[in-house]
This record gives C-alpha cells, sequence and structure tokens, in this order.
C-alpha cells in the first residue's frame, strides 16, 4: 500500500506559478503504479496562474477558495466541490477571487511531464 501524506511532499512553484506538492508521478522514486499524476496546488488571494496548456487532459478538484476558472474562450466561477475538465491542448489558467487560498488537486493523465505543458506567458 502507498500512502503519500501532503506534508511530506516538498513545495515548489510550479511553471505556471501555482505553489505545488506533488502527491503522485509514476516517474518518481516511490512505487506508484497509476498513469496518471496527482498534484496539490495553491493559488494565494488576488493571483492567477500563467496562461498554459498540456498535450494530455488535466481535471482540476476545488478543495477551498473561491476562483474564476478559464478553459480557451469559457469562464466559470469555481469553488469547493467542483471539478473541472480541461481537454488536451486547452488554453489554461485560474484566478483566485476570494479573501484565502484557493487549493485544489490536479490530476494530468497521461503523468504531468515538461515537454508536455506549454507557457503562453
Amino acid at each position: 500500500m502507498l500512502i503519500r501524506k501532503l506534508p511530506d511532499c516538498p513545495e515548489f512553484v510550479a511553471g505556471d506559478r501555482t505553489r505545488l506538492r506533488e502527491l503522485l508521478h509514476p516517474d518518481r522514486d516511490y512505487a506508484f503504479s497509476g498513469r496518471y499524476s496527482l498534484a496539490h496546488a495553491v493559488v494565494a488571494p488576488g493571483q492567477t496562474s500563467s496562461r498554459h496548456r498540456l498535450a494530455g487532459s488535466e481535471t482540476y478538484y476545488i478543495i477551498k477558495g473561491r476562483g474564476e476558472m478559464h478553459v480557451d474562450a469559457e469562464v466559470a466561477p469555481v469553488e469547493p466541490g467542483d471539478a473541472i475538465e480541461i481537454p488536451p491542448g486547452a488554453t489554461q489558467w485560474i484566478t483566485n477571487i476570494g479573501p484565502v487560498d484557493l487549493v485544489f488537486l490536479c490530476i494530468v493523465d497521461p503523468a504531468w511531464r515538461a515537454e508536455d505543458e506549454e507557457i503562453l506567458e
């Protein structure tokens, strides 16, 4: 059984400017057998992630805070309990529109790789 605890995962600033902790990734040194990657992301109040796109599909699951999600030409408010599908190749970014950290999970399938992400700003 593999259990990864969030505090044990180092935080870093991702290419899209979100604070990220990678929980699961099949290419890392622990025994995860999935084909996707799972990360915990944080965007501070008033901040926006960089416009970017991934070669694979991505899903966000909002845990805390309020945001405004942009996927290509679509814009929608998001809040805890919302799951957002981001199709492969879609231009995406998220803005924290609330007074507390916007916290969400990111699931990328197939697993995230630097060469599969394009930062647009």
